[in-house]
């Protein structure tokens, strides 16, 4: 399938009505785990339960609140549902990408200064906890890097920061190369995470065109203008760790080995922004598993990307292996040590809720319902007889292509087949695979709003399969949802 090309349609997608009684089903599963995440932290936090949320899920203070922002956040939620979803459907490919990604730095702009201009962006990135607080620091870039991992545990008289601590040196050098270009302090940094962040607006849909999915792509667009994880975009380095991972993706996509290449360097920084970004893995393979050519050259050319960035900072005296031994223990010396696992292993995804919004949940049930219909579809028709349907067929149609990317052998699935596991299906499969193994690990207790940030945005690649006439009633969901979180509480980075 060609870049440009319409969403396959399957069985279930004819069928479905625009307002199914499954999806309100699926709303209201969300709208109960999300009452029973407040309502549980409230009474773990009256009994003194080290959550260090006060309004959990999320890490935020209860705050009900305007600002001059509050407008501005009106009038682009409402640009966007109206004129902005029919211009997605019709505008020419350069102007829509240019003017979503306007749309999105102002949607982020407009969310933060609810909270004012200092309290919403200038001192967001300034507390001691912050990168910005060990910019002033680092002198010698390439002693810092040698000298990283010393500093990663706790209790020491030159022990990191917080978060310089908890990530590796990557993200540190970001707000320091900030500094040497002459955009040091709190309001540089904080535009920058909102710049980089609203990328995705534009990385998302370039991958999925690439992918063969450009119909897709433009249903897809609106919803990352009106993320709801807006709110933790302006402004936390998490929105420059989101922006660099999905072009990293979407340069994997895009044909040519050059851009793959491109594609690994910057999956290779990623690595070096957060340690969990080696959940990035199932991503970047379904990109290159759908490529519709030249699938081993793209991950040559991206694993070699990879492993220059890896071998550039070990040279240089960081080893990302001995750097995360090392921050699992200073976890663990920290509030991670109180935050009960019970209670974060579920709490952790009604915060995604509020992150990606409550579209994701009857989203992805719309994604498995055309995923099954389809394969059912072919199975019936008799392709593939030499193949047995597996009980979890994309789980089993991943692997396949996979193993045909690894082999450089042709996928054995046939045509349909292929575009049922196609983008819309893979990815947000494959993003849902790394949510699902960073809330396991432990190592992800609270404050996942913001952290699984670069794994939302994939999430959201599978209201590609709502109906259109839904899509308005979704996205305004989603508005609602961002409008409610940043004017009821107030976030924290």
């Amino acid at each position: 399938m060609r870049p440009g090309a319409t969403l396959p349609r399957s069985p279930a997608a004819d069928r479905a009505p625009a307002r199914d009684r499954g999806d309100l089903v699926v709303l209201a599963v969300e709208a109960a785990l999300l009452a029973a995440a407040v309502a549980v932290g409230a009474v773990l936090n009256h009994r003194g339960v080290g959550l260090h949320a006060d309004a959990a899920p999320l890490y935020a203070t209860w705050r009900p609140h305007l600002g001059w922002g509050t407008p501005a956040a009106l009038l682009v939620a409402g640009v966007v549902l109206g004129p902005g979803l029919r211009w997605a459907r019709t505008a020419r490919w350069g102007p829509l990408l240019g003017g979503g990604y306007l749309a999105a730095v102002a949607w982020t702009l407009a969310l933060a200064l609810v909270d004012g201009w200092s309290a919403g962006l200038t001192r967001r990135l300034t507390p001691q906890a912050e990168y910005l607080h060990e910019v002033p620091g680092v002198t010698d870039v390439r002693r810092m890097l040698a000298g990283f991992t010393d500093r990663i545990l706790d209790f020491q008289p030159d022990s990191w920061s917080t978060h310089t601590a908890g990530h590796p040196p990557g993200a540190l050098l970001f707000f320091v190369g900030l500094d040497r270009v002459g955009l040091g302090g709190g309001t540089a940094a904080a535009l920058a995470c909102v710049l980089v962040g609203a990328s995705v607006v534009v990385s998302v849909p370039l991958a999925l065109r690439a992918l063969g999915a450009g119909e897709a792509a433009r249903a897809v667009l609106p919803f990352l203008v009106l993320l709801p994880g807006a709110v933790w975009v302006g402004a936390s380095a998490d929105g420059v760790f989101t922006g660099v991972v999905a072009a990293g993706l979407a340069l994997l996509a895009v044909r040519g080995p050059a851009t793959a290449l491109a594609g690994g360097l910057l999956l290779g920084f990623a690595l070096h922004l957060s340690y969990g970004f080696v959940l990035v893995g199932p991503l970047a393979l379904a990109v290159l598993a759908l490529r519709p050519s030249g699938r081993r050259g793209a991950l040559v050319a991206g694993a070699a990307g990879v492993a220059a960035v890896v071998l550039a900072f070990t040279l240089a005296g960081f080893h990302w292996w001995q750097g995360y031994d090392r921050v699992v223990e200073r976890y663990y010396q920290g509030w991670a040590a109180d935050r009960p696992y019970g209670y974060w292993v579920w709490a952790n995804l009604a915060a995604l809720l509020l992150s990606a919004g409550p579209v994701v949940g009857p989203a992805l049930r719309r994604t498995l319902l055309a995923a099954r219909a389809g394969w059912r579809g072919t199975a019936r028709s008799g392709a593939g007889a030499a193949e047995a349907p597996s009980p979890a067929p994309a789980i089993g149609g991943f692997g396949r292509l996979v193993g045909g990317l690894l082999t450089h052998r042709r996928p054995v699935a046939p045509a349909s087949r292929v575009r049922l596991l196609g983008p819309t299906v893979l990815l947000p499969a494959a993003a849902a695979l790394a949510v699902v193994g960073a809330d396991l690990s432990g190592m992800s207790k609270a404050e996942v709003e913001r952290i699984w940030l670069p794994f939302a945005v994939w999430l959201l690649v599978a209201a590609a399969h709502l109906p259109a006439p839904a899509r308005r009633w979704w996205l305004a969901g989603q508005a609602i949802t961002a409008l409610a979180v940043n004017h009821l509480l107030f976030t924290v980075s």
